[in-house]
Protein backbone atom coordinates (compact mmCIF):
# COMPACT_ATOMS: atom_id res chain seq x y z
CA UNK A 1 0.00 0.00 0.00
CA UNK A 2 0.99 3.66 -0.30
CA UNK A 3 3.01 4.24 2.88
CA UNK A 4 1.13 6.54 5.21
CA UNK A 5 4.29 8.39 6.32
CA UNK A 6 5.14 9.11 2.67
CA UNK A 7 1.59 10.26 2.03
CA UNK A 8 1.64 12.53 5.07
CA UNK A 9 4.98 13.94 3.96
CA UNK A 10 3.54 14.76 0.55
CA UNK A 11 0.47 16.48 1.95
CA UNK A 12 2.55 18.54 4.36
CA UNK A 13 4.33 20.14 1.39
CA UNK A 14 2.51 23.36 0.50
CA UNK A 15 3.63 23.47 -3.14
CA UNK A 16 2.58 19.87 -3.68
CA UNK A 17 -0.86 20.54 -2.19
CA UNK A 18 -1.33 23.51 -4.51
CA UNK A 19 -0.25 21.59 -7.61
CA UNK A 20 -2.44 18.68 -6.56
CA UNK A 21 -5.45 20.99 -6.16
CA UNK A 22 -4.93 22.40 -9.67
CA UNK A 23 -5.08 18.86 -11.06
CA UNK A 24 -8.14 17.81 -9.06
CA UNK A 25 -10.27 20.86 -9.91
CA UNK A 26 -9.21 20.87 -13.57
CA UNK A 27 -9.90 17.17 -14.08
CA UNK A 28 -13.25 17.49 -12.30
CA UNK A 29 -14.07 20.06 -14.99
CA UNK A 30 -12.88 17.61 -17.67
CA UNK A 31 -15.31 15.02 -16.29
CA UNK A 32 -18.17 17.52 -16.48
CA UNK A 33 -17.24 18.39 -20.05
CA UNK A 34 -16.96 14.78 -21.17
CA UNK A 35 -20.26 13.77 -19.55
CA UNK A 36 -22.05 16.66 -21.27
CA UNK A 37 -20.64 15.65 -24.64
CA UNK A 38 -21.30 11.94 -24.12
CA UNK A 39 -24.94 12.54 -23.24
CA UNK A 40 -25.33 14.93 -26.16
CA UNK A 41 -23.65 12.83 -28.88
CA UNK A 42 -23.68 9.15 -27.85
CA UNK A 43 -26.50 8.71 -25.33
CA UNK A 44 -29.40 10.60 -26.86
CA UNK A 45 -32.22 8.37 -28.11
CA UNK A 46 -32.37 10.30 -31.38
CA UNK A 47 -28.61 9.88 -32.00
CA UNK A 48 -27.89 6.14 -32.35
CA UNK A 49 -24.18 5.27 -32.13
CA UNK A 50 -22.32 2.54 -33.95
CA UNK A 51 -18.69 1.44 -33.72
CA UNK A 52 -17.60 3.85 -36.45
CA UNK A 53 -19.33 6.80 -34.77
CA UNK A 54 -17.74 5.90 -31.45
CA UNK A 55 -14.31 5.68 -33.08
CA UNK A 56 -14.84 9.01 -34.82
CA UNK A 57 -15.83 10.70 -31.56
CA UNK A 58 -12.75 9.44 -29.76
CA UNK A 59 -10.49 10.29 -32.69
CA UNK A 60 -11.76 13.87 -32.61
CA UNK A 61 -11.02 14.04 -28.88
CA UNK A 62 -7.56 12.46 -28.94
CA UNK A 63 -5.79 11.98 -32.26
CA UNK A 64 -5.39 15.48 -33.75
CA UNK A 65 -3.83 16.83 -30.54
CA UNK A 66 -1.39 13.93 -30.63
CA UNK A 67 -0.07 15.24 -33.93
CA UNK A 68 0.64 18.75 -32.64
CA UNK A 69 1.27 17.84 -28.99
CA UNK A 70 5.07 17.48 -29.16
CA UNK A 71 5.35 21.12 -30.19
CA UNK A 72 3.60 22.07 -26.95
CA UNK A 73 6.15 19.98 -25.04
CA UNK A 74 8.98 22.16 -26.31
CA UNK A 75 7.15 25.20 -24.97
CA UNK A 76 6.71 23.52 -21.59
CA UNK A 77 10.50 23.39 -21.37
CA UNK A 78 10.81 27.09 -22.27
CA UNK A 79 7.88 28.82 -20.57
CA UNK A 80 7.27 29.08 -16.84
CA UNK A 81 5.08 26.09 -16.12
CA UNK A 82 3.15 27.98 -13.45
CA UNK A 83 2.14 30.57 -16.07
CA UNK A 84 1.14 27.77 -18.43
CA UNK A 85 -1.19 26.28 -15.80
CA UNK A 86 -2.81 29.65 -15.10
CA UNK A 87 -3.32 30.73 -18.70
CA UNK A 88 -4.19 27.35 -20.19
CA UNK A 89 -6.96 26.75 -17.64
CA UNK A 90 -8.35 30.22 -18.33
CA UNK A 91 -8.20 29.53 -22.06
CA UNK A 92 -10.10 26.26 -21.59
CA UNK A 93 -12.90 28.14 -19.84
CA UNK A 94 -13.16 30.61 -22.72
CA UNK A 95 -13.08 27.86 -25.34
CA UNK A 96 -16.04 26.06 -23.75
CA UNK A 97 -18.28 28.94 -24.85
CA UNK A 98 -18.41 27.90 -28.56
CA UNK A 99 -19.30 24.35 -27.48
CA UNK A 100 -22.18 25.71 -25.38
CA UNK A 101 -23.49 27.65 -28.38
CA UNK A 102 -23.27 24.59 -30.66
CA UNK A 103 -25.13 22.43 -28.13
CA UNK A 104 -27.84 25.08 -27.84
CA UNK A 105 -28.17 24.90 -31.63
CA UNK A 106 -28.33 21.05 -31.48
CA UNK A 107 -25.30 20.93 -33.78
CA UNK A 108 -23.42 17.64 -33.40
CA UNK A 109 -21.51 17.96 -36.68
CA UNK A 110 -17.86 18.73 -37.57
CA UNK A 111 -17.91 22.18 -35.93
CA UNK A 112 -18.60 20.58 -32.56
CA UNK A 113 -15.74 18.16 -33.15
CA UNK A 114 -13.32 21.00 -33.86
CA UNK A 115 -14.46 22.98 -30.80
CA UNK A 116 -14.07 19.96 -28.51
CA UNK A 117 -10.69 19.17 -30.05
CA UNK A 118 -9.37 22.61 -29.17
CA UNK A 119 -10.53 22.47 -25.54
CA UNK A 120 -9.21 18.99 -24.84
CA UNK A 121 -6.03 19.77 -26.75
CA UNK A 122 -5.32 22.56 -24.29
CA UNK A 123 -6.30 20.15 -21.52
CA UNK A 124 -3.67 17.61 -22.56
CA UNK A 125 -1.15 20.46 -22.57
CA UNK A 126 -2.12 21.20 -18.95
CA UNK A 127 -1.73 17.54 -17.89
CA UNK A 128 1.73 17.33 -19.48
CA UNK A 129 2.68 20.51 -17.61
CA UNK A 130 1.49 19.02 -14.33
CA UNK A 131 3.59 15.88 -14.86
CA UNK A 132 6.69 17.89 -15.79
CA UNK A 133 6.21 20.13 -12.73
CA UNK A 134 5.88 17.33 -10.18
CA UNK A 135 9.65 16.67 -9.64
CA UNK A 136 10.02 20.33 -8.60
CA UNK A 137 7.74 19.89 -5.58
CA UNK A 138 8.49 16.23 -4.68
CA UNK A 139 11.90 14.60 -4.41
CA UNK A 140 13.43 11.23 -3.55
CA UNK A 141 11.44 8.05 -2.89
CA UNK A 142 8.27 10.08 -2.46
CA UNK A 143 8.25 10.90 -6.18
CA UNK A 144 6.70 7.58 -7.19
CA UNK A 145 4.20 7.81 -4.34
CA UNK A 146 3.26 11.21 -5.79
CA UNK A 147 2.99 9.63 -9.23
CA UNK A 148 0.69 6.99 -7.78
CA UNK A 149 -1.46 9.55 -5.99
CA UNK A 150 -1.81 12.46 -8.38
CA UNK A 151 -2.79 10.96 -11.76
CA UNK A 152 -5.00 8.38 -10.06
CA UNK A 153 -6.75 11.03 -8.00
CA UNK A 154 -7.14 13.11 -11.16
CA UNK A 155 -8.70 10.16 -12.98
CA UNK A 156 -11.05 9.59 -10.06
CA UNK A 157 -11.99 13.27 -9.98
CA UNK A 158 -12.73 13.14 -13.72
CA UNK A 159 -14.97 10.13 -13.07
CA UNK A 160 -16.64 11.98 -10.18
CA UNK A 161 -17.09 15.01 -12.43
CA UNK A 162 -18.68 12.79 -15.08
CA UNK A 163 -21.04 11.30 -12.51
CA UNK A 164 -21.94 14.71 -11.14
CA UNK A 165 -22.51 15.92 -14.69
CA UNK A 166 -24.92 13.07 -15.42
CA UNK A 167 -26.85 13.71 -12.21
CA UNK A 168 -26.79 17.48 -12.70
CA UNK A 169 -28.09 17.14 -16.25
CA UNK A 170 -31.02 15.07 -15.02
CA UNK A 171 -31.79 17.51 -12.21
CA UNK A 172 -31.70 20.41 -14.68
CA UNK A 173 -34.29 18.79 -16.92
CA UNK A 174 -32.15 16.65 -19.22
CA UNK A 175 -31.92 17.09 -22.96
CA UNK A 176 -29.66 19.52 -24.75
CA UNK A 177 -30.40 22.30 -22.24
CA UNK A 178 -29.17 20.12 -19.39
CA UNK A 179 -26.00 19.34 -21.32
CA UNK A 180 -25.44 23.06 -21.90
CA UNK A 181 -25.71 23.87 -18.20
CA UNK A 182 -23.23 21.11 -17.34
CA UNK A 183 -20.83 22.73 -19.82
CA UNK A 184 -21.22 26.03 -17.96
CA UNK A 185 -20.24 24.23 -14.74
CA UNK A 186 -17.15 22.82 -16.51
CA UNK A 187 -16.06 26.32 -17.54
CA UNK A 188 -16.41 27.48 -13.92
CA UNK A 189 -14.21 24.58 -12.78
CA UNK A 190 -11.50 25.58 -15.27
CA UNK A 191 -11.54 29.14 -13.93
CA UNK A 192 -11.12 27.71 -10.42
CA UNK A 193 -8.13 25.58 -11.49
CA UNK A 194 -6.44 28.61 -13.02
CA UNK A 195 -7.03 30.64 -9.84
CA UNK A 196 -5.43 27.87 -7.75
CA UNK A 197 -2.39 27.83 -10.03
CA UNK A 198 -1.92 31.54 -9.27
CA UNK A 199 -1.12 30.65 -5.65
CA UNK A 200 2.07 28.80 -6.73
CA UNK A 201 5.32 30.76 -7.05
CA UNK A 202 6.07 31.84 -10.63
CA UNK A 203 9.43 30.04 -10.79
CA UNK A 204 8.60 27.14 -8.47
CA UNK A 205 7.67 24.64 -11.19
CA UNK A 206 10.60 25.19 -13.55
CA UNK A 207 11.90 24.57 -16.07
CA UNK A 208 15.50 24.60 -14.87
CA UNK A 209 18.09 26.40 -16.98
CA UNK A 210 17.83 29.23 -19.48
CA UNK A 211 16.69 28.85 -23.07
CA UNK A 212 16.56 31.32 -25.96
CA UNK A 213 13.37 32.78 -27.36
CA UNK A 214 10.92 30.56 -29.20
CA UNK A 215 11.01 30.21 -32.98
CA UNK A 216 9.44 27.67 -35.31
CA UNK A 217 12.90 26.35 -36.11
CA UNK A 218 13.72 26.16 -32.41
CA UNK A 219 10.53 24.22 -31.70
CA UNK A 220 11.30 21.71 -34.47
CA UNK A 221 14.88 21.31 -33.22
CA UNK A 222 13.63 20.96 -29.65
CA UNK A 223 11.15 18.28 -30.70
CA UNK A 224 13.88 16.32 -32.47
CA UNK A 225 16.07 16.71 -29.39
CA UNK A 226 13.31 15.35 -27.16
CA UNK A 227 12.89 12.31 -29.42
CA UNK A 228 16.66 11.77 -29.39
CA UNK A 229 16.87 11.95 -25.60
CA UNK A 230 13.96 9.56 -25.13
CA UNK A 231 15.34 7.12 -27.71
CA UNK A 232 18.74 7.06 -25.98
CA UNK A 233 17.24 5.79 -22.71
CA UNK A 234 16.42 2.11 -23.15
CA UNK A 235 14.46 1.67 -19.90
CA UNK A 236 12.35 4.75 -20.70
CA UNK A 237 11.61 3.55 -24.23
CA UNK A 238 10.54 0.13 -22.98
CA UNK A 239 8.37 1.69 -20.28
CA UNK A 240 6.63 3.84 -22.90
CA UNK A 241 6.16 0.72 -25.05
CA UNK A 242 4.39 -1.08 -22.21
CA UNK A 243 2.00 1.82 -21.72
CA UNK A 244 1.32 1.93 -25.47
CA UNK A 245 0.30 -1.75 -25.57
CA UNK A 246 -1.83 -1.26 -22.48
CA UNK A 247 -3.59 1.76 -23.99
CA UNK A 248 -4.38 -0.05 -27.23
CA UNK A 249 -6.21 -2.66 -25.20
CA UNK A 250 -7.85 0.00 -23.02
CA UNK A 251 -9.12 1.91 -26.06
CA UNK A 252 -10.48 -1.25 -27.64
CA UNK A 253 -12.25 -2.30 -24.44
CA UNK A 254 -13.63 1.19 -23.79
CA UNK A 255 -15.33 1.18 -27.17
CA UNK A 256 -16.48 -2.39 -26.52
CA UNK A 257 -18.01 -1.43 -23.18
CA UNK A 258 -19.86 1.50 -24.70
CA UNK A 259 -21.33 -0.66 -27.49
CA UNK A 260 -22.26 -3.46 -25.10
CA UNK A 261 -24.21 -1.24 -22.70
CA UNK A 262 -25.76 0.83 -25.49
CA UNK A 263 -26.81 -2.00 -27.83
CA UNK A 264 -26.57 -5.42 -26.14
CA UNK A 265 -27.63 -4.72 -22.55
CA UNK A 266 -30.41 -2.19 -23.29
CA UNK A 267 -32.93 -1.47 -26.05
CA UNK A 268 -32.03 1.42 -28.34
CA UNK A 269 -34.69 3.73 -26.91
CA UNK A 270 -33.46 3.30 -23.32
CA UNK A 271 -30.44 5.59 -23.65
CA UNK A 272 -30.63 6.81 -20.04
CA UNK A 273 -30.24 3.29 -18.63
CA UNK A 274 -27.32 2.66 -21.00
CA UNK A 275 -25.70 5.89 -19.84
CA UNK A 276 -26.08 4.88 -16.19
CA UNK A 277 -24.51 1.48 -16.86
CA UNK A 278 -21.64 3.05 -18.77
CA UNK A 279 -21.08 5.37 -15.81
CA UNK A 280 -20.95 2.37 -13.47
CA UNK A 281 -18.57 0.60 -15.87
CA UNK A 282 -16.32 3.66 -15.93
CA UNK A 283 -16.50 3.80 -12.14
CA UNK A 284 -15.33 0.18 -11.92
CA UNK A 285 -12.34 0.99 -14.11
CA UNK A 286 -11.59 4.05 -11.92
CA UNK A 287 -11.80 1.89 -8.80
CA UNK A 288 -9.34 -0.53 -10.40
CA UNK A 289 -7.04 2.42 -11.11
CA UNK A 290 -7.25 3.46 -7.46
CA UNK A 291 -6.37 -0.06 -6.32
CA UNK A 292 -3.46 -0.10 -8.76
CA UNK A 293 -2.17 3.20 -7.41
CA UNK A 294 -2.43 1.97 -3.81
CA UNK A 295 -0.68 -1.33 -4.51
CA UNK A 296 2.08 -0.05 -6.78
CA UNK A 297 4.33 1.66 -4.20
CA UNK A 298 4.09 -1.37 -1.90
CA UNK A 299 4.64 -3.89 -4.72
CA UNK A 300 7.58 -2.13 -6.32
CA UNK A 301 9.40 -1.85 -3.00
CA UNK A 302 9.25 -5.65 -2.72
CA UNK A 303 9.82 -6.49 -6.38
CA UNK A 304 10.69 -3.74 -8.87
CA UNK A 305 8.91 -1.59 -11.45
CA UNK A 306 9.58 -4.02 -14.31
CA UNK A 307 8.29 -7.17 -12.62
CA UNK A 308 5.28 -5.37 -11.16
CA UNK A 309 4.36 -3.88 -14.55
CA UNK A 310 4.65 -7.30 -16.15
CA UNK A 311 2.57 -8.94 -13.40
CA UNK A 312 -0.35 -6.53 -13.71
CA UNK A 313 -0.31 -6.86 -17.50
CA UNK A 314 -0.56 -10.64 -17.21
CA UNK A 315 -3.47 -10.43 -14.76
CA UNK A 316 -5.25 -8.06 -17.16
CA UNK A 317 -4.67 -10.46 -20.05
CA UNK A 318 -6.05 -13.41 -18.07
CA UNK A 319 -8.61 -12.07 -15.58
CA UNK A 320 -9.66 -8.83 -17.29
CA UNK A 321 -10.00 -10.19 -20.81
CA UNK A 322 -11.56 -13.43 -19.56
CA UNK A 323 -14.28 -11.47 -17.78
CA UNK A 324 -14.91 -9.27 -20.82
CA UNK A 325 -15.37 -12.35 -23.01
CA UNK A 326 -17.67 -14.05 -20.51
CA UNK A 327 -19.60 -10.87 -19.69
CA UNK A 328 -20.23 -10.00 -23.33
CA UNK A 329 -21.41 -13.46 -24.33
CA UNK A 330 -23.59 -14.31 -21.31
CA UNK A 331 -24.40 -11.34 -21.32
CA UNK A 332 -23.62 -10.44 -17.69
CA UNK A 333 -23.04 -6.90 -16.53
CA UNK A 334 -21.49 -7.87 -13.11
CA UNK A 335 -18.86 -10.03 -14.83
CA UNK A 336 -18.11 -7.14 -17.19
CA UNK A 337 -17.57 -4.90 -14.15
CA UNK A 338 -14.90 -7.27 -12.81
CA UNK A 339 -13.15 -7.08 -16.19
CA UNK A 340 -13.24 -3.28 -16.13
CA UNK A 341 -11.75 -3.23 -12.62
CA UNK A 342 -8.92 -5.55 -13.71
CA UNK A 343 -8.10 -3.49 -16.81
CA UNK A 344 -8.21 -0.25 -14.82
CA UNK A 345 -5.81 -1.65 -12.21
CA UNK A 346 -3.34 -2.72 -14.86
CA UNK A 347 -3.45 0.56 -16.75
CA UNK A 348 -2.80 2.74 -13.71
CA UNK A 349 -0.06 0.53 -12.25
CA UNK A 350 1.85 0.46 -15.54
CA UNK A 351 1.42 4.21 -16.01
CA UNK A 352 2.71 5.03 -12.51
CA UNK A 353 5.81 2.89 -13.04
CA UNK A 354 6.43 4.38 -16.49
CA UNK A 355 5.98 7.98 -15.28
CA UNK A 356 8.58 7.39 -12.61
CA UNK A 357 11.01 5.76 -15.03
CA UNK A 358 10.80 8.78 -17.32
CA UNK A 359 11.15 11.30 -14.49
CA UNK A 360 14.27 9.52 -13.24
CA UNK A 361 15.91 8.94 -16.61
CA UNK A 362 15.09 12.14 -18.54
CA UNK A 363 16.87 15.47 -17.80
CA UNK A 364 14.55 18.18 -16.45
CA UNK A 365 14.99 20.51 -19.42
CA UNK A 366 13.60 17.75 -21.64
CA UNK A 367 10.83 16.51 -19.36
CA UNK A 368 8.10 18.71 -20.84
CA UNK A 369 8.61 17.59 -24.42
CA UNK A 370 9.16 13.95 -23.42
CA UNK A 371 5.95 13.86 -21.37
CA UNK A 372 4.07 15.47 -24.24
CA UNK A 373 5.53 12.87 -26.61
CA UNK A 374 4.36 10.31 -24.06
CA UNK A 375 0.86 11.81 -24.19
CA UNK A 376 1.00 11.63 -27.97
CA UNK A 377 1.85 7.92 -27.85
CA UNK A 378 -0.88 7.26 -25.28
CA UNK A 379 -3.51 9.07 -27.36
CA UNK A 380 -2.51 7.42 -30.64
CA UNK A 381 -2.57 4.02 -28.93
CA UNK A 382 -6.02 4.67 -27.45
CA UNK A 383 -7.42 5.72 -30.80
CA UNK A 384 -5.70 2.76 -32.46
CA UNK A 385 -7.51 0.36 -30.15
CA UNK A 386 -10.84 2.11 -30.75
CA UNK A 387 -10.34 2.04 -34.54
CA UNK A 388 -9.55 -1.69 -34.38
CA UNK A 389 -12.81 -2.20 -32.50
CA UNK A 390 -14.70 -0.15 -35.09
CA UNK A 391 -13.26 -2.13 -38.01
CA UNK A 392 -13.63 -5.62 -36.55
CA UNK A 393 -16.45 -5.65 -34.01
CA UNK A 394 -20.15 -6.11 -34.74
CA UNK A 395 -22.43 -3.30 -33.55
CA UNK A 396 -23.35 -5.37 -30.49
CA UNK A 397 -19.77 -5.29 -29.20
CA UNK A 398 -19.71 -9.09 -28.90
CA UNK A 399 -16.28 -9.97 -30.38
CA UNK A 400 -14.72 -12.81 -28.32
CA UNK A 401 -11.94 -13.62 -30.82
CA UNK A 402 -10.80 -9.98 -30.85
CA UNK A 403 -10.81 -9.88 -27.05
CA UNK A 404 -8.80 -13.12 -26.86
CA UNK A 405 -6.18 -11.69 -29.22
CA UNK A 406 -6.02 -8.59 -27.03
CA UNK A 407 -5.30 -10.76 -23.99
CA UNK A 408 -2.52 -12.57 -25.86
CA UNK A 409 -1.03 -9.20 -26.77
CA UNK A 410 -0.99 -8.05 -23.13
CA UNK A 411 0.69 -11.25 -21.93
CA UNK A 412 3.25 -11.16 -24.77
CA UNK A 413 4.17 -7.55 -23.94
CA UNK A 414 4.72 -8.52 -20.29
CA UNK A 415 7.06 -11.35 -21.24
CA UNK A 416 8.98 -9.03 -23.60
CA UNK A 417 9.39 -6.46 -20.83
CA UNK A 418 10.75 -9.06 -18.42
CA UNK A 419 13.28 -10.21 -21.00
CA UNK A 420 15.05 -6.84 -20.91
CA UNK A 421 14.91 -6.41 -17.15
CA UNK A 422 18.35 -5.33 -15.86
CA UNK A 423 19.92 -7.29 -13.01
CA UNK A 424 19.63 -4.30 -10.67
CA UNK A 425 16.49 -2.18 -10.89
CA UNK A 426 15.54 0.75 -8.67
CA UNK A 427 12.55 -0.53 -6.76
CA UNK A 428 11.08 2.25 -4.66
CA UNK A 429 7.86 3.85 -5.84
Amino acid sequence: MVALPALRALLRTRDFRQLFAVRLVGQFGDGLLQSALATFVLFSPERQPDAVKVATAFAILLLPYSIVGPFAGVLLDRWRRQSVLVRANGLKAVLVVPIILLVLASNDGPLLGVAVLVVLGVGRFVLAGLSASLPHVVQGPNLVTANALTPTSGTIMAAVGAGVGIVLRGVLGGGDTGSMLVLVAAAIAYVGAGALALTIGRDRLGPDGTRPGDTVRGIVIGLADGIRVLASRGPAVRAVGMVAVNRVSFGLLTAAGLLLVRVTFHPAEDADAALRDFGVLTGAAALGALIGAILTPWATRRWDVVRWSAAVMVQAGVIGIGCVIAGSLAPSFPILLVGALSIGLSGQAVKVCSDTTLQRDIPDDHLGRVFTLFDMIVNVSLVGGIVIMALVSPTTGQAPVLYALTGIGLISAALWYLRYRPRRVRTEV
